[in-house]
């Protein structure tokens, strides 16, 4: 199970198909037209001695790799060959312009119905390093995933010395039993869902589980070379730590951003974020073996898979020993040591440590001036029970989650379609609620009273609104860590800290000159994050925590960026192949 360095010779074979399509560019960097086709199919897959047939991409678990260059545009053919609804969501692409290809599920587009096809159509503008892919909707991630790799323009060179091998890391859930069925009965009885079974590394859990030793991630490696690990959280309700034992990595870019480099013995992940490390081999062969293991951050009150995955780093043997007298079997097995479980000021100090590269070549640019203030709570609520029914939440209620209280109703219809053909009434409201509408302490005691209100409401923005959000997280139900998702844009993490969010005090200490640039950020547990944007992108754009099941109990909501003056400020028309509803 040694990690797969070259591209499979399907990818190949598309490839060389596509580079025929030379697209008109008058840069010297050729971008060219790549072609994919994603089969939605079932595989019969085991793990942990349990065999299930599950959604895959092409029959494979984790999905294909995509790979493109800077500039490039992508055509990807996903036909749906299951029972499920399906639609996939290209993780942290801009999609300037083409919202249309975005992929949440009655956002941008109806879902992909059985027997039916749609032709994700979009371009790369000025993004390069990881991202990735993932259905989007339901719990159907759990399986429907996989890498995004976006290489530099042709002879543009990273910003930090070219590494000896690349090599995608991307963590996942394993669950025994389908996710959709815990999901469905979590929503029927109002309790919390069923956890997971074990975590993975490129689809695999490792030793550490029982009857798994044989499906153990291993990354061969040669002493004194740099590796390139891109590593993607694709767990779905588990921000994770990471380390490789007696070894440092060094962090260059996050959501395909690049970052001042620093180094780090152990990484925090939230579920939706990448992190591209260089990893430095020993310089002489070790005589051992190196455990690379991941567990979760865990904040909330809720149950959680308190397991961990772990892979093996396992070094080339030199020539000179010869292979009959040397087992790796005998060899030393060194294990990392990783924070506690609920470790917020390892994640606190971690997340600090990142900045911008802010360079010539990489600017960071933040904006200056601001022309619309939010303040969103995020957080967890209930809703009542209905009636002749025993609900499993909170004192017989029903769990629920909310942006400002409202806990998003997704529409019967996609609401990028409503807006576009200014068809929104009976959609969706235009009237989100800027601020809470009833402020409290909210990382004190709680109120008596945790009701969240429901309504599928949106805020409408014009054209290149530069927007400051700030998310304030709630104790409501337990102060836990939210990692917010924000589609069609990336933004700046200008600030952050505990407690209520101080608007007389905390702006003074906004880092306006190198803050980090991400599409998916921790609002910190009991505390509050300050981010900015510019609404340059029209469209309508979903944002929501990247935990599923707080997705599931509605913390989530969409922003309506309007169309701008001139032509190319304007969404396109939607394909002919649009899915109906």
């Amino acid at each position: 199970m040694g990690a797969s360095l070259l591209p499979p010779p399907a990818f190949l074979a598309v490839f060389l198909f596509s580079f025929v399509t030379l697209s008109v560019n008058p840069e010297p960097a050729l971008a060219i037209t790549r072609h994919y086709k994603f089969d939605v199919m079932l595989q019969n897959v085991t793990r942990l001695c349990h065999t299930k047939s599950m959604v895959t991409v092409n029959g494979k678990f984790p999905g294909p790799r995509i790979v493109a260059r800077e500039g490039d545009r992508l055509v990807i053919t996903v036909v749906n060959h299951v029972q499920n609804n399906i639609s996939i969501h290209w993780h942290g692409i801009r999609q300037l312009r083409s919202g249309w290809a975005d992929g949440p599920a009655y956002v941008t587009q109806c879902p992909i119905q059985t027997g039916q096809s749609y032709v994700y159509n979009y371009t790369i503008v000025g993004q390069r390093g990881t991202l990735w892919w993932h259905a989007h909707i339901s719990w159907l991630r759990s399986t429907l995933y996989g890498p995004i790799i976006l290489l530099p323009k042709l002879g543009t060179p990273y910003p930090f010395a070219k590494p000896y091998k690349e090599v995608p890391i991307i963590f996942g859930e394993w669950f025994n039993a389908d996710p959709e069925a815990i999901i469905n009965q979590a929503m029927q009885t109002g309790g919390g869902p069923n956890v997971s079974d074990a975590y993975t590394i490129n689809g695999l859990p490792g030793p550490l589980y029982n009857c798994s030793a044989k499906d153990t991630f291993k990354l061969k490696v040669k002493p004194g070379k740099t590796y390139l690990l891109r590593m993607i959280n694709a767990a779905l309700n588990d921000e994770l730590f990471f380390s490789i034992a007696n070894h440092t990595v060094t962090v260059v870019d996050v959501d395909a951003v690049y970052v001042k480099p620093f180094d780090a013995e152990t990484l925090l992940i939230t579920p939706g974020q990448t992190t591209n490390v260089l990893l430095k081999t020993k310089p002489d062969y070790p005589n051992a073996q190196f455990f690379m293991s991941a567990r979760p951050y865990a904040t909330g009150q809720g149950t959680f898979d308190n397991s961990t995955v772990a892979g093996i780093l396992e070094y080339e043997v030199p020539n000179k020993t010869s292979q009959s007298n040397h087992s790796t079997k005998k060899l030393p097995l060194y294990k990392p040591n990783l924070p506690p479980l609920n470790d917020t000021s390892f994640a606190t100090n971690f997340s600090s440590k990142l900045r911008s590269l802010a360079s010539a070549d990489f600017p960071a640019n933040v904006p200056q001036k601001v022309d619309r203030q939010f303040v969103f709570t995020v957080g967890l609520g209930t809703n009542p029970c209905s009636k002749n029914q025993t609900c499993q939440g909170p004192n017989g209620t029903r769990f629920a989650a909310s942006v400002n209280n409202v806990s998003f109703v997704m529409p019967s219809t996609a609401l990028l379609q409503a807006h576009h053909f200014g068809q929104s009434r009976g959609v969706y409201s235009p009237y989100f609620p800027i601020s809470p509408l009833i402020p409290f302490n909210y990382t004190g005691t709680p109120p008596n009273n945790t009701m969240v209100s429901n309504g599928t409401k949106l805020v409408v923005l014009p054209f290149n609104t530069s927007v400051e959000l700030i998310m304030q997280d709630t104790s409501i139900l337990g102060a836990e860590s939210h990692p917010l998702h924000l589609h069609g844009f990336n933004f700046f993490v200008v600030g952050q800290g505990f407690g209520n969010f101080d608007p007389s005090k905390d702006p003074a200490n906004f880092n306006l000159v190198d803050p980090v640039e991400r599409n998916t950020v921790g609002v910190p547990s009991g505390g509050w994050v300050a981010i900015r944007f510019l609404a340059d992108n029209p469209g309508v754009w979903f944002m929501h925590c990247h935990l599923e099941v707080h997705t599931s109990w509605g913390l989530k909501m969409a922003w309506v960026v309007l169309d701008g003056k001139l032509p190319n400020q304007k969404l396109l028309p939607p394909p002919a192949d649009l899915p109906k509803c």
